[in-house]
């Protein structure tokens, strides 16, 4: 291990005019993982098509205030960051899967660029090392090919990161200010792409520079300057949606963070096994290649010694700090995804780009061969799911199948009728991506619920003609007193994937 003034003068941002061939290099390798096979499979549910489907909502209604899955199901689970973005690319490249997914392959390129920033601090002689490391590693690439938060919300909170690694250890005062702003900017826009979530790496720094310099030295780091633009970039839409939708802030606080932390009702992997189930495979098979790189960084980190060190700490000791403060965090909390360790893998690309600082050097020819071998088997995984691998959940797939039911000139919207009294299971049992694919309006009702069948005549009233999808659980007779009360004329159509159809026309 380097001696603490070894590394400190590491931790200074290189100031030699250095080729940027590397980093051309590297935003060249993450267009080409990232845009290779961007929009060959078709949306899949239920995630893809939900924040897919809300983007299609904002377009077609010119709302882009209040997220929604269709004319009557507002969706405020997620700050609209996400369906902004999908839109803005929708609206430029047409509507299309590619389209869908463009934004992804970019904040995966950007934060490969965000690293190659952060490279120049923590790794100054190789700053193309942890970008090439994030590019390379398994999950940040699949990631990229998915549509969700949370290549976003990594993206978002890079760039906060890259404020605070340059402010905290930057000597030049001027640059401090400047990327401090920089680092409240980047949580602003975190919050605004799916909330509290977003600061997890802030509850990591603070200690950090707490044991550093002590409580004092947190002042420089919460300038109001920086707290009021947090405030304008991150709340400003929460403000505004809470006034204008009662009810809102009770939902927020009670739905969207209390039952995620504390309770199983969102059915995502709660109990003390959970995590083990979800994130350990996450962290081990999408850290594939850099096994041996981590294993040692594991391996010196657990050892007693190294933790009571006396020395000054330095930016390895806050690399740590920010992959296991919020990974402790995400396994307590009782609502567990697989793409919420996605943010984790910025620090552990910085980790293991420190680690392999004295071992990589790709002049040497079997260097080059075996990075080239694994591009190109990466390169062959992507293409194998987008190819390979037929999902049911394909919601393209869905829509050719429904075509061949009946012509979609006959109908002006689906409604999928689910056996159930619980938004969430429509949330997860609707086939939204079906917007995409058939340009038409879908929606879901919860037939237990009591409000479904007022909810069925109410969606029948909006579009005049629908393709009516009734759950096999439920079956055709349950609705009829329902359609009596909307009167119009029904034709029976079959069934499709075991569910009833119906045209029914008012």
């Amino acid at each position: 291990m380097p001696n603490d003034r070894t590394m400190e003068h590491r931790l200074r941002p290189s100031t030699t005019h250095a080729s940027r061939w590397p980093l051309v290099a590297l935003i060249c390798l993450g267009l080409l993982l990232g845009f290779a096979f961007q929009g060959t499979r078709g949306l899949w549910s239920p995630d893809e098509g939900r924040y897919t489907v809300a983007a299609l909502q904002m377009l077609d209604t010119g709302n882009y205030l209040a997220p929604a899955y269709s004319p009557d199901e507002v969706n405020f689970s997620k700050p609209p960051t996400t369906y902004w973005v999908i839109a803005g690319s929708i609206q430029m490249f047409g509507r299309n899967s590619w389209a869908a997914r463009a934004p992804y392959a970019l904040a995966f390129v950007l934060t490969l660029w965000i690293l190659y920033a952060m490279g120049r601090c923590v790794v100054p002689e190789k700053p193309w090392l942890p970008g090439l490391v994030y590019a390379c590693a398994a999950a940040p690439l699949m990631a990229s090919n998915i549509v969700s938060t949370d290549a976003f919300l990594t993206l978002c909170e890079a760039l906060a990161m890259l404020g605070f690694v340059r402010a905290a250890f930057d000597d030049n005062e001027r640059g401090r200010q400047r990327y401090v702003l920089l680092m409240w900017a980047g949580w602003g826009l975190a919050f605004l792409t799916k909330g509290p979530p977003g600061l997890m790496p802030l509850l990591a720094a603070i200690p950090f520079i707490v044991r550093r310099d002590g409580w004092h030295g947190l002042r420089r780091f919460f300038p109001w300057r920086g707290i009021v633009l947090f405030l304008a970039i991150g709340l400003s839409w929460y403000a505004v949606v809470v006034i204008r939708y009662a009810g809102l802030l009770h939902y927020f606080l009670h739905q969207e963070v209390y039952n995620r932390i504390f309770t199983a009702a969102h059915k995502r992997n709660a109990g003390w096994f959970g995590w083990i189930k979800i994130y350990l495979p996450v962290l081990g098979i999408g850290l594939l290649p850099w096994w041996p790189a981590v294993g040692r960084v594991i391996r010196r980190w657990v050892s007693a010694e190294r933790w009571g060190a006396k020395s000054s700490p330095g930016i390895e000791l806050f690399l740590v700090l920010w992959f296991l403060v919020p990974f402790v965090i995400f396994c307590l909390v009782q609502s567990r995804l697989p793409l919420y360790m996605l943010p984790l893998f910025v620090p552990l690309a910085l980790l293991i780009g420190l680690e392999l600082r004295d071992r990589v050097d790709l002049r040497q020819a079997r260097q080059q061969v075996l990075l080239a071998v694994w591009v190109v088997i990466l390169l062959g995984v992507k293409a194998g799911a987008a190819y390979g691998w037929h999902s049911k959940d394909d919601n393209r797939q869905m829509a050719g199948e429904l075509r061949a039911a009946t012509p979609v000139e006959q109908y002006k919207a689906l409604i999928f009728i689910e056996n159930t009294a619980e938004s969430y299971t429509i949330e997860e049992a609707t086939p939204w991506g079906l917007r995409m694919y058939l340009s038409k309006a879908v929606y879901g009702i919860p037939w237990l619920a009591p409000e479904g069948s007022d909810a069925l005549c109410h969606a029948l009233h909006n579009e005049g003609r629908a393709l009516v999808v009734i759950d096999p659980d439920l079956g055709p007779e349950a609705i009829k007193p329902a359609l009596a009360r909307c009167p119009g004329h029904v034709s029976e159509l079959g069934t499709w994937r075991g569910n009833v159809l119906k045209l029914v026309q008012l």
